[in-house]
């Protein structure tokens, strides 16, 4: 087959200040940067954890043509700015018309991109791309299981497949089932009866792990309703809760031979993930009270222990700079504990200036508008600098090349923490050991990330604990409030609904 193929990332939390603009994109933010024509096939590369990659792999093992327009990918943040959408939107489009004939397109995408002008970045596109390939091409669509999936994005695909793990070390193979579904497509002749329900509640992003329950066992039913008697490909998005957006919530769809088989499954889906409800839930705690836990496990001789700065993830959205977790380490006088990664260009040229060994007075982190939040002023000793070059080497990068720019180790006290000039979020041990800090020999590893550190930092945990600390990703969404979702959606498990809260709102 002659397969156009491109790429357009982003997961946006409305709620956020910050914006995804071109040079979010051209660097990728802990993606590949941005990348056209053959850079493709380097930048995607064999070892790359990314849809784009497992899919070039697999149609490359079976002698298709691929045609590489445009990838692009930001690290998630608040609304893709009007100009740089329409700009890589337009380009992918345009690419596209003029690639054409050809046997089918496949696109990367993401599932829960909001545009400035455009709510649902990803259905606004696929309409686009319909508009110069016609209703016949058939075009197969890669998600992120955090994507919000729209009617209109179901109507305009011949398929959507979205990952199955959280952390995220599926999305090649995602790729990989891809290929094979377009495959069946083709052999098919004739796009696949569709069936899909949306979930009324959303659920908090740190306890959506596929490594626990309720989730683990959520995604093995939707691999068991697939094969010879069931439906042909089944998916489940638990969608990002931090989109103030109609179309915000958990979707699980099927594709079928015939109506029935793809609404069994679809119903069945269903039934699962409503049954559930009630699971997705777990301790919370406060910095203070997160740091005093981890101390206490470290006297039952229980280390490392992880703390996830979760409402920080910018994994999420999140600005990656606030300071509440490093207050409380610093207050209460841990030993043995690092945090990263926490994102002050200022910072990190200042220790470069200064060099290792220098002690030097900052005002660290804390600029982002979370509320609660502020720069930590302090006297810090530079106990390392780099120039933040980086290969990955965990399951949820891959084997990567990373570059986090000027980049320093500064300690206090008996706490040690890795600065950097981009803001990426922290979900690799390479990420610490590039500066000096081995997290395996460490008392207290912080962490900003929500899920996917997990991929890596998991087999060596001693315990795992989840912080409520400043930051724009709030763990409850009724931290927020709602202007577009629609009045009957649960905001929690077994929560309010919109409308409920509303009427509790001042105002």
């Amino acid at each position: 087959m002659r397969i156009l193929l491109a790429g357009f990332l982003h997961e946006t939390n409305t709620f956020a200040a910050s914006r995804a603009d071109d040079t979010a994109f051209a660097h990728g933010g802990g993606y590949p940067p941005l990348c056209r024509g053959e850079a493709l096939f380097d930048e995607l590369g064999p070892g790359v954890n990314m849809a784009a990659a497992g899919f070039i792999e697999a149609a490359s093992a079976e002698g298709d043509e691929i045609v590489p327009l445009l990838w692009a990918a930001a690290c998630p943040s608040g609304f893709v700015t009007r100009d740089t959408y329409e700009r890589l939107a337009g380009e992918i489009v345009e690419g596209i018309r003029a690639a054409l004939p050809a046997d089918a397109i496949f696109l990367d995408l993401h599932g829960a991109m909001v545009a400035e002008h455009a709510p649902d970045g990803e259905g606004t596109l696929l309409e686009r791309v319909r508009a110069v390939a016609g209703d016949d091409i058939p075009v197969i669509v890669s998600l992120d299981l955090h994507a919000n999936v729209s009617e209109r994005m179901v109507a305009l695909s011949d398929a959507l497949l979205a990952f199955r793990t959280y952390p995220h070390v599926d999305m090649s193979e995602t790729g990989r089932r891809a290929h094979a579904l377009l495959q069946r497509r083709v052999a098919h002749g004739r796009p696949f009866e569709k069936a899909m329900h949306r979930i009324p509640y959303l659920k908090p992003i740190c306890w959506q792990s596929t490594d626990d329950a309720p989730a683990k066992g959520l995604y093995e039913r939707v691999a068991a309703l697939e094969g010879p008697e069931g439906a042909v490909s089944v998916s489940y998005t638990m969608g990002f809760p931090a989109a103030d957006i109609a179309c915000c919530s958990p979707v699980v769809w099927a594709y079928g031979e015939t109506p029935e088989q793809a609404a069994a499954a679809a119903d069945a889906m269903n039934a699962a993930v409503l049954g559930a409800e009630e699971s997705f839930r777990g301790p919370l705690y406060e910095a203070e009270a997160a740091v005093a836990q981890a101390k206490s496990l470290n006297a039952e001789g229980i280390h490392p222990v992880i703390i996830a700065d979760a409402q920080d993830n910018p994994g999420a959205g999140g600005s990656s700079d606030t300071t509440g977790l490093l207050r409380a380490l610093v207050a209460q006088n841990a030993q043995g504990a690092c945090l990263g990664i926490l994102h002050d260009p200022e910072a990190a040229r200042a220790a470069h200036a200064a060099g290792v060994g220098a002690e030097i007075r900052l005002a660290l982190g804390g600029r982002s508008p979370a509320q609660g939040d502020s720069p930590f002023e302090a006297l810090f000793t530079v106990d390392a600098v780099s120039d933040g070059r980086l290969r990955t080497s965990g399951p949820y990068y891959g084997m990567r090349n990373m570059e986090l720019g000027l980049s320093a180790c500064l300690r206090i006290g008996g706490v040690r923490i890795a600065v950097g000039s981009q803001v990426t979020q922290l979900a690799d041990r390479e990420m610490f050991r590039f500066l000096g800090i081995e997290p395996e020999t460490e008392n207290i590893v912080v962490v900003k990330s929500a899920i996917h550190f997990r991929a890596d930092f998991r087999p060596i945990a001693g315990e795992i604990l989840t912080a409520l600390a400043p930051g724009e990703m709030m763990m409850r969404a009724t931290d927020w409030t709602w202007r577009n979702l629609p009045e009957d959606l649960r905001l929690m498990p077994n929560g309010p609904t919109v409308a409920e809260q509303s009427a509790t709102e001042p105002g």
